[in-house]
């Protein structure tokens, strides 16, 4: 089951992937994963990459090419992937449909998160993470015990710099541009399924499995 998760900022793409990788035991990929995992290995692709990160530029398509490619040949990935912030725009999409043809493999469902725009607003200016162990609060829906203080270590909690409105009007402008082509892109294949993410998490998760088990 190779899979895509698609969402606007907020929308729980994290949570629903580690929920998703851990009742179908896929293997998660990220950008930022095959980007880290290419430079430790020393390949020479990971060298390039390197080179581009080191000076500050982002890494071009080419070499976000030959890392995918890279990465989709290895072992684990026989059990399945999920595909996590990519593509992020329809050319990056065309170029992974390459990847995919060469490697006789393809996509069998695009997992789309929507939320209300307000409902987002709330999230993201409400959401609070622990400094230690990473674990993630909100001040209206999921409050820590002690206020301020991580439940799980006793840490003290932040707000990332980007949880503001302003960068989620940024974020958010980006998604519309240049995300949101390509779920069109994917839905002329029929691939694509909607999930109402503003829901609990258990009542998303039920309808993400509800929708991979009819493509199974």
């Amino acid at each position: 089951m190779n899979l895509l998760i698609i969402g606007a900022p907020g929308t729980g793409k994290g949570t629903m992937s580690n929920l998703i990788i851990e009742k179908y035991h896929v293997v998660h990929i990220s950008t930022g994963d095959m980007l880290r995992e290419a430079v430790a290995s020393g390949s020479k692709v990971g060298m390039e990459a390197q080179a581009y990160m080191n000076a500050g530029k982002l890494v071009p398509d080419s070499i976000i090419h030959a890392i995918i490619s890279e990465r989709l040949q290895k072992d684990d990935i026989k059990r399945g992937f999920l595909m996590d912030g990519y593509p992020r725009n329809v050319e990056q999409a065309l170029d992974l449909a390459d990847i995919l043809k060469e490697l006789n493999m393809k996509i069998d469902a695009v997992i789309n998160l929507s939320v209300d725009e307000e409902i987002l607003k709330d999230r993201i200016t409400g959401r609070r993470l622990c400094k230690k162990c990473g674990a993630i609060y909100h001040i209206k829906n999921h409050p820590p015990k002690v206020e301020g203080v991580c439940d799980v270590c006793g840490d003290s909690l932040y707000t990332r710099k980007d949880d503001t409105l302003e960068s989620l009007t940024t974020r958010l402008n980006e998604y519309h541009n240049n995300t949101k082509p390509v779920i069109d892109y994917y839905a002329k294949d029929n691939l694509v399924k909607d999930i109402d993410a503003s829901l609990s998490v258990d009542d998303v998760f039920k309808a993400v499995v509800c929708a991979i088990e009819g493509v199974k």
